[in-house]
């Protein structure tokens, strides 16, 4: 059974955000998506100011195996990226929720968020 935290919004992708009251919001992949990519090897993040739109690729994770896309669950612009993933990309595998986030970003359509899915919806996505 994955991990599925109450405090998160899902995208049906497998990416999670963290609201912040301050605007931004947090973005990682899922316990799920994790534990179905098996060891992570590579995380390919955004550059500091990128802007990104809801649905759009962002970045790419390697793992052994497989190759996937990871997409942006809502609008923004990046502020800071998980520099320690690119030395340590297996964080993502250990600690997805904490250690092992990706990106924050400024959201620029906040109301994006309520288009995801809750913690129960995405644990009914899941299985």
């Amino acid at each position: 059974m994955s991990n599925v935290p109450n405090d998160l919004h899902y995208a049906k992708s497998h990416e999670w955000v963290k609201l912040a009251g301050d605007g931004t919001a947090t973005v990682g992949i899922t316990d799920y998506a994790q534990n179905s990519l098996g060891d992570i090897t590579y995380v390919q993040l955004p550059k500091k100011g990128t802007t990104l739109s809801a649905g759009q690729v962002f970045g790419v994770v390697e793992s052994v195996k497989a190759a996937s896309d990871l997409y942006a669950p809502v609008s923004g612009s990046v502020l800071e990226t998980n520099a320690a993933l690119e030395t340590a990309p297996e964080t993502v595998n250990q600690q997805p929720y904490e250690n092992g986030w990706m990106f924050r970003l400024k959201l620029s359509n906040p109301a994006e968020a309520a288009a995801l899915h809750d913690a129960t919806a995405y644990g009914k996505l899941i299985g």
